[in-house]
């Protein structure tokens, strides 16, 4: 019999994409850091980071909005409607409010900006265990 707390053995399996590789490598530590969350995999433009998220289904992507190749907003289009219980954040530098309220047409659960990285992501991830994404 599964105990109360089995849900929480297993992380979140976490895809982060974002095109600026110092970024990624700042990213992944702090998401790994967390026991509650793994990184699975990373892309470095949007069409792999929709490859990736078919080949591995995880339980969350965290993707930047100006990525090669397949732009951010149709990476979270895409992947929205082939996941559709994916949690989904956009992550991106650009505080064009238009360009966040088309992600969040486009199925994101949350935009963050990058500065806001510290206090935000990490929330976000860790309440998909809990649904609350």
């Amino acid at each position: 019999m599964d105990s109360p707390d089995a849900a929480h053995e297993s992380p979140v399996r976490v895809l982060i994409a974002d095109d600026e590789d110092d970024f990624l490598a700042a990213l992944r530590p702090l998401i790994d850091r967390q026991p509650e969350l793994r990184v699975v995999a990373a892309a470095a433009n949007g069409l792999d980071a929709i490859e990736l998220c078919d080949e591995l289904e995880p339980d969350a992507v965290v993707i930047d909005l100006h990525m090669p190749l397949v732009d951010g907003v149709t990476a979270v289009a895409r992947m929205r409607k082939d996941h559709p219980s994916l949690c989904l954040i956009a992550l991106t530098g650009d505080p064009d409010r238009e360009l966040h309220d088309a992600v969040s047409e486009a199925g994101a659960d949350a935009v963050l900006l990058k500065k806001d990285l510290m206090v935000g992501l990490v929330e976000r991830l860790t309440a998909v265990r809990t649904g609350l994404h």
